[in-house]
């Protein structure tokens, strides 16, 4: 979700702990950095597990098998904070910086895997690796390429993310099975109506901390009010082992599939782009301003992760930016805590039992809690074009095609139903086709030829989202 302004703030630079250490580089005591370092996973956990959860049961695959999928990607987010944290040659930020699974890739994913049968995961995970690989060597010239993605075209795309979400968030609201004979029925809607007014609830009145993991926290509400109506089940909990791991390449080897590669390239852009604008933001935050070092090392690590996570059964990883709002709140700036965050997401990886618990909760309830994540990121797209000089040149133009062109998969379906099938792997996807309309109409718009003030071209710093 994006970082909301009142986070948008630098710290001082002059290093605050003892001696000639940067707060950054300071370790904390050991129940401190384990107690911090579960902030940052509580803070993040939600946004972890909602995609494999919605991409598990959307290419076909069982309740267990999407549990499965849950705790790999804790797993994955897990080394992917660490290579961010810790770091190693290049490679890594080395600044408080967390990582996991991002919600761009959700849409492509489904639109990759539909009609593949068994071979969607391969699939899929065969386009990440590649993607992975192409943006870990792109890393140190993909700062020339930031200008090209202005706030109105990452603006536009993570509006579209954000909207393409939504009608997930609004299937679970209504019981999950559109063949059940209680779909749709007031009990299960009224469920998700009920958390989604204990989430809101939750967020008007916590502060600090438990504001932040207001979805976490209305999640667990719902679910306690579920348990006596008979809408829970723990056979996923039942069915688990308590240690396991997650074996490599679980679904099959990898599949190569040019379309599929194509469509994560672009998401792999996108999420470069965020992530770009989260170390920046974070390296304001924390008192080390980021430079073209620490960008180009944070990009190799976002990359390297994504290119291993589907080793392990994970998807792309990007920056998670309300931990970044974590690390503002909290003032603890030590990136060994986040390394421990990342360590716990490991352990929560290695026990199967931990990530299925989430199946616990009725799908009604994560419907109505689902609809202030999935639109909080649509919000952040929309807070992210407020800064996009819409009233100039042609910006608002280029939202409009854009917008209205990444909307067709969603309002109408079948509108590529005659297209060849490897076309409709990129056309499926609202997020994929809007982000490349808005790009070359801002190409066309505001670079090529164009005599444009180059604060339009560049405008300001875009609003990040995970």
């Amino acid at each position: 979700m994006a970082l909301p302004p009142r986070f948008r703030k630098e710290a001082v630079a002059v290093p605050e702990g003892s001696g000639d250490k940067h707060p950054v580089d300071e370790t904390l005591p050991p129940l401190k950095m384990v107690t911090s370092g579960l902030q940052h996973v509580a803070a993040m956990y939600a946004g972890v597990v909602a995609p494999p959860m919605i991409v598990g049961p959307a290419v076909g695959l069982s309740a267990t098998e999407t549990a499965f999928l849950m705790g790999a990607s804790l797993f994955t987010a897990g080394l992917a904070t660490l290579l961010q944290t810790l770091g190693f040659w290049k490679i890594g930020a080395k600044l408080p910086f967390v990582n996991g699974v991002s919600f761009a890739g959700v849409t492509p994913m489904i639109a990759i895997g539909k009609g593949e049968g068994d071979n969607a995961i391969p699939v899929i995970f065969g386009a990440i690796i590649v993607a992975g690989i192409l943006g870990f060597f792109a890393a140190p010239y993909f700062g020339k390429l930031v200008r090209f993605f202005p706030p109105v075209v990452t603006g536009t795309v993570i509006t579209l993310i954000g909207v393409s979400l939504l009608p997930v968030a609004f299937n679970w609201s209504q019981g999950g099975n559109r063949t059940a004979a209680d779909y749709g029925s007031m009990k299960n809607i009224g469920m998700a109506a009920l958390t989604l007014v204990i989430v809101l609830l939750m967020r008007k009145f916590l502060t600090g901390f438990l504001q932040q993991i207001s979805i976490l926290l209305g999640l667990v509400a719902g679910t306690l009010v579920a348990l006596p109506l008979g809408m829970t089940n723990f056979d996923a909990v039942k069915n688990a082992s308590v240690i396991g791991f997650p074996t490599p390449f679980h679904f099959g080897a990898p599949q190569f599939q040019v379309a599929a590669i194509i469509s994560m390239c672009i998401v792999m852009l996108v999420c470069m782009t965020e992530s770009t604008a989260d170390i920046l933001a974070l390296g304001k935050i924390v008192g080390r301003p980021a430079d073209s070092k620490t960008i180009e090392g944070g990009l190799r690590a976002d990359t390297l992760g994504s290119a291993l996570s589907p080793l392990f059964n994970g998807f792309m990883c990007s920056a998670f930016a309300q931990n970044i709002g974590l690390v503002a709140m909290t003032k603890v700036r030590s990136r060994f805590v986040v390394a421990a965050g990342g360590g716990i997401l490991i352990l929560l990886g290695l026990c199967p039992m931990a990530a299925s618990v989430i199946g616990v909760v009725p799908l009604p309830v994560l419907g109505g809690a689902g609809i202030v994540l999935f639109g909080s990121v649509a919000a952040s797209g929309i807070q992210t074009l407020a800064g996009a000089a819409m009233e100039k040149g042609e910006n608002a133009l280029i939202v409009a095609a854009s917008v209205g062109i990444g909307l067709i998969p969603i309002a109408a379906p079948n509108f590529y139903h005659a297209f060849p099938k490897d076309l409709l792997v990129v056309l499926d996807s609202g997020i994929s086709t809007g982000c490349v309309v808005a790009i070359l109409l801002n190409l066309a718009f505001n670079h090529l030829g164009a005599k444009k003030d180059a604060a339009l071209a560049s405008g300001p710093e875009p609003v990040p989202v995970h």
